[in-house]
């Protein structure tokens, strides 16, 4: 039987309830500000570290948290993190952003030699200029069945190509050449999910030839990593805790990288970010400020409730790959 649903509270009752549970409030204006401001709900999730162990209900492998705090755990460490959480997800989209506008003139580029309307692969123009697998090949379940992957993504770039459909670069090329966008301009509605599935979607040599651009020791792991990254942008760009999620659309650690990276932690992606990062744009600074915001900005509680290990940082990763061979110069 489903229990009740909890009560309102109001946003002093709010916060009396989170006293009354040991956390610490140094001012309670302030406190009772970034509840109006932020949510109790979206603020639980950055002091749920601090709560503890209830050791009656919890097995080795699914601890439960108590209401209860940790001694000494406070409010203003629990905004703390929520504002270091904000701003590792604004250097995620900063990295994410250059990578997906790196990745479509790639895509573009490779496919627009081989034909200007080559993402919509007309089978009577040029059947050679996608995988077969991805143009003919029939999904075999769920809602998509009897569907090509390629049919799945024309429809999503139509329901994209409608939105834009007042865009003055939609507008001028329909009226100029009609209907048909060609690759290069196509791009520009693509968003980081139809990259990834046009990447799928490229002859093998093509997928190669990207691949290797960026270091990936093969196409089905950049595919893999392209799908990783996917998923941490939609994480960020939907405002959602970042810095301690498990990871649910993984890859695996390249070769050569530390062993002890772990795969469900967002650490191994911010990696990868870099990885892109030094072909893309060597001379960018977006490291330091990565380390600037770890090193200098991870909020240290008295009581250890908080640890960059839930973030899936490792012991001396400045000196690691992708790390080691960033740029310096300031961009």
């Amino acid at each position: 039987m489903n229990k009740p649903l909890k009560p309102w509270r109001s946003f002093p009752d709010q916060l009396a309830r989170l006293e009354s549970h040991g956390l610490i409030t140094e001012c309670k204006a302030a406190a009772l500000d970034y509840l109006q401001r932020i949510g109790y709900y979206r603020l639980s999730g950055y002091w749920y570290p601090m709560r503890m162990t209830d050791k009656d209900r919890s097995t080795p492998k699914n601890p439960v948290r108590s209401s209860d705090f940790i001694p000494g755990s406070r409010f203003e460490d629990a905004v703390r993190l929520y504002v270091f959480d904000k701003k590792l997800r604004l250097l995620a989209l900063d990295a994410l952003e250059r990578i997906e506008m790196a990745l479509r003139v790639d895509i573009a580029h490779l496919l627009g030699e081989l034909d200007p309307l080559a993402h919509e692969n007309p089978s009577w123009l040029n059947p050679s200029c996608l995988h077969g697998n991805f143009t003919k090949q029939k999904i075999k379940k769920g809602k998509n069945k009897g569907k090509t992957e390629h049919d799945v993504w024309m429809e999503k770039y139509h329901t994209m190509l409608w939105r834009a459909r007042d865009e003055q670069f939609v507008k001028h090329h329909k009226a100029k050449y009609g209907n048909k966008l060609p690759v290069w301009v196509a791009i520009e509605i693509w968003d980081f999910g139809m990259v990834t599935n046009m990447f799928d979607g490229l002859r093998h040599n093509d997928q190669e030839t990207i691949a290797s651009r960026y270091g990936a020791p093969d196409t089905k792991s950049f595919s893999s990593w392209l799908s990783s990254l996917n998923y941490i942008r939609n994480v960020a760009a939907h405002h959602s805790r970042l810095w301690n999620i498990n990871v649910l659309v993984q890859t695996n650690i390249p070769p050569g990288w530390d062993t002890g990276l772990r795969t469900e932690r967002p650490f191994l992606y911010f990696c990868l970010m870099q990885q892109m990062l030094n072909v893309i744009c060597p001379n960018s600074t977006w490291a330091d400020r990565l380390e600037d915001l770890i090193e200098n900005h991870f909020p240290k509680t008295t009581n250890g409730a908080f640890t960059s290990n839930d973030f899936g940082l490792i012991e001396g990763w400045k000196a690691k790959a992708p790390w080691r061979s960033r740029g310096r110069a300031k961009t």
